[in-house]
């Protein structure tokens, strides 16, 4: 097997498979020191400002001369004078393909009474703002099965009772983005379909008040959703009694659900990438790609997100796109997230992380277009803003920030019913109520955190997989885990704290 990995003839550099030293040769090559692996090596001379190609995409811009052989990193490669901002052809609409054969598959799912299917079946305790988080921990933590073995014995087809608390929902704008992004994030919690009812707990003063969510979401109070505040309950005693009582009362109606054999068409995936390195995008993510691929022809539903994370690759989605008004829904996203970052005083290339470029990426733009691989090759649907309903089938993107727990956050209120989530440096991440799944983009990862990992698909850098082949794998385990299969996150009990909702406007 090669030391390194070419991934197309016009490139201008290769990536190490392990780490090499200076002398060895690489395509042709003698290196010139020491090149981690993951990391890329010049393949021909490289002069300032010239761009330099990975995927046959510009990742950026030579700032020094490079010479053949030599590492190529932060020392010597950068956005380039216009920041990214260089002419790409967007051509919407230019690479749509038919529609793949239909294809049948079916998992255990659990069938609601309004025609959803989920892929779990638990309780939930919302808070509406910060200040009822820990009344709501404290009645979810009254059904711990660590703690409280006993509370749910009785009640073997309920998968738990998660909190899920957060830091805002007051000193903010009560007509502003921030606000309908929160709202739009609880209402879909609350009627996610993993859920089989939902506790509300307020505190009561605060500027999210639960009234008006309600109206503003078109819910109501019923037998599913139950609403309430400390102030008016009494003090967080009676609250907490009070929503274990609630929480009881749910519980056997809860326990009557039943897997039985369900369409794949049912099943949602959220598309996550975190701790990427540089086998990201030649491994995991087109492998899940290869995944979501076969799971659209099967009928169902892949959300890919991060919008910063796909800064610089964008036109490789426009030109998937079914209509011409969704390529232009997503640059619209794309140029608000440039004024976004330029208001805060940042920029687009603030990513990579440093774990990221420690991984061998080195900017934005080589992170992003090996991040959207994680979205196949099919057309693109339709294009979402955070948290809104996911209607449409197939391939969608939904605009997020790309750290990891608010843009899965996001997905799930959109009525992702369970994430991939790929990772090259060991992300440890779950998602209630929503399984996640961990893909290790390299083996000695896989063997470093195996605990965490779900499946290794560093066998392709290896040469023991092949990208399709691992896509077959991730499919099959993603039917697997949607019927009840635990993920390693969350035997690990993963969950209740990535409930991260976007915050957005100032803290008043």
């Amino acid at each position: 097997m090669q030391a390194f990995i070419r991934l197309h003839p016009d490139d201008d550099v290769v990536i190490a498979r392990s780490q090499l030293v200076g002398g060895a040769t690489v395509d042709g090559v003698a290196v010139r020191g020491l090149v981690p692996p993951g990391h890329k090596v010049a393949v021909r001379a490289i002069a300032p400002g010239q761009p330099v190609r990975r995927y046959n995409q510009i990742i950026g811009f030579a700032t020094q001369p490079i010479a053949p052989g030599e590492h190529v990193h932060v020392h010597n490669l950068g956005m380039g004078a216009e920041g990214g901002a260089f002419a790409r052809d967007h051509a919407p609409g230019a690479d749509v393909q038919p529609a793949p054969a239909r294809r049948q598959a079916t998992f255990m799912g659990i069938q609601r009474a309004d025609g959803r299917v989920a892929t779990r079946n638990y309780i939930g305790i919302l808070s509406s703002v910060n200040c009822s988080a820990t009344a709501a921990r404290a009645i979810a933590d009254h059904f711990s099965r660590q703690t409280n073995p006993q509370a749910l014995a009785a009640f073997p087809n309920v998968d738990g009772v998660v909190a899920l608390t957060h830091g805002t929902g007051c000193g903010m704008d009560t007509e502003g983005m921030g606000m309908q992004l929160l709202e739009r994030t609880l209402a879909g919690y609350a009627t996610h379909a993993n859920f089989w009812g939902v506790l509300v707990v307020g505190l009561g003063c605060e500027a999210n008040q639960i009234n008006a969510w309600l109206a503003h979401s078109s819910l109501r109070e019923g037998e599913t959703l139950r609403v309430f505040n400390i102030q008016d309950t009494g003090g967080t005693r009676k609250t907490v009694e009070k929503g274990i009582a609630l929480v009881q009362a749910m519980l056997p109606q809860a326990n009557e659900v039943r897997r039985t054999p369900c369409d794949a068409s049912h099943i949602t995936i959220g598309l996550q990438c975190g701790g990427s390195d540089g086998y990201s995008g030649i491994s995991a993510n087109p492998a899940l790609g290869a995944a979501v691929d076969l799971l659209v022809a099967h009928g169902g539903t892949a959300i890919l997100s991060e919008t910063p994370e796909i800064y610089g690759a964008e036109h490789l989605l426009t030109r998937r796109a079914v209509r011409p008004e969704i390529a232009a829904k997503l640059l619209d996203r794309i140029r608000w997230w440039e004024d976004y970052t330029r208001s805060n005083g940042g920029e687009m290339n603030n990513n990579p992380s440093p774990g990221n470029k420690a991984g061998g990426l080195t900017t934005i733009l080589e992170k992003s277009l090996g991040a959207v691989a994680k979205g196949g090759t099919t057309n693109l649907q339709a294009v979402y803003e955070y948290a809104e309903p996911v209607a449409a089938k197939g391939f969608v993107y939904m605009d997020t920030p790309g750290y990891d727990p608010v843009s899965a956050t996001g997905q799930v209120a959109g009525g992702a019913n369970l994430i991939c989530f790929t990772t090259g440096r060991g992300s440890a991440y779950g998602c209630a109520p929503a399984p996640s799944l961990k893909l290790s983009t390299n083996t000695a990862l896989w063997q470093r955190q195996e605990e965490d990992m779900d499946i290794n698909c560093g066998e392709i850098i290896d040469g023991t997989s092949s990208i399709q082949a691992m896509g077959e794998r991730i499919f099959r385990l993603v039917l697997a885990t949607a019927s009840g299969e635990a993920s390693k996150s969350e035997r690990h009990g993963y969950g209740q704290n990535e409930f991260v909702p976007w915050q957005v406007g100032a803290v008043m």
